[in-house]
């Protein structure tokens, strides 16, 4: 099979200007950091990518990085925020003054896109948001009658990225890889996406057993540690005081370059 191993400089050449980028792991759990930092980079030197659709089940911190560094146009998610140590200051600040297009999603609405996609149709029919005001922000969601019953219900688009970033626990250079027990919805957004690039701990000559497997996957890069101050069990916890240093040094536009020319030099 195809050798995929590739360095985070040409990973992140995939991602083109006005794409829909989506963003694997959960919270502050796996995220795809190394990628993300690589990204930046890219960007403060070339002005490229900019005007992304960012897609991510819940967003973190590092779709806080990615927002602050003005590369987002839109977001997609059910949720964005730092958990325990609170609101994602970038996004909250840039949401608040209307510079961001947050498009109103739910756990369901996201979780019917991307079947949708999978499914290979053009939308997925399901009971959420019925009886809701949420149609009246999305008038992209329609309402559809079952054929059958006669029963309205809501038809959501189908959701598909141009390009996925999975942080996993090991890969292959073929693009099979493992990403562990809490999987997200990793795998979906795997087989949803046209581009695959997988962030590794560990690159091995060749895996048993994979949940991200070879023919949905671009790219396979070495990133070791790739998720912090993300955690990644079983291999480290979360960095809680680098995200507490962060919260506190970012409010607005100014500190947030403040804190990037310093967390690229430290990093």
């Amino acid at each position: 099979m195809m050798n995929k191993l590739m360095s985070l400089e040409q990973a992140a050449n995939l991602v083109e200007s006005g794409s829909c980028l989506a963003l694997g792991g959960m919270t502050l759990y796996r995220r795809p950091m190394a990628f993300t930092r690589q990204l930046i980079r890219r960007f403060l030197a070339t002005g490229a990518p900019r005007e992304l659709t960012l897609l991510t089940f819940t967003a973190g911190l590092e779709s806080d990085l990615l927002v602050g560094a003005g590369m987002i146009a839109r977001v997609r998610t059910c949720y964005f925020g730092l958990e325990i140590f609170g609101l994602a200051p970038m996004f909250t600040y840039y949401a608040n003054r209307g510079e961001i297009e947050v498009v109103e999603e739910s756990e369901a609405s996201l979780a019917a896109g991307i079947r949708a996609r999978l499914a290979g149709i053009g939308f997925m029919p399901a009971r959420a948001w019925l009886g809701t005001d949420l149609p009246r922000l999305r008038p992209d969601v329609k309402t559809v009658r079952d054929p059958y019953s006669g029963e309205e219900l809501m038809a959501f688009p189908a959701i598909t990225p141009d390009v996925a970033v999975i942080h996993a626990l090991r890969a292959d250079e073929q693009g099979n890889a493992q990403i562990g027990d809490n999987k997200g919805i990793d795998e979906e957004l795997a087989l949803a996406a046209h581009k695959v690039i997988i962030t590794a701990e560990e690159i091995i000559p060749e895996l048993s057993k994979a949940d991200l497997v070879a023919p949905f996957t671009t790219a396979v890069v070495l990133a070791p540690r790739g998720a912090l101050p993300t955690s990644c069990h079983p291999l480290y916890a979360l960095d809680g005081m680098t995200i507490l240093e962060y919260t506190a040094q970012v409010g607005d536009a100014d500190s947030f370059q403040r804190y990037l020319v310093e967390w690229l030099v430290q990093t």
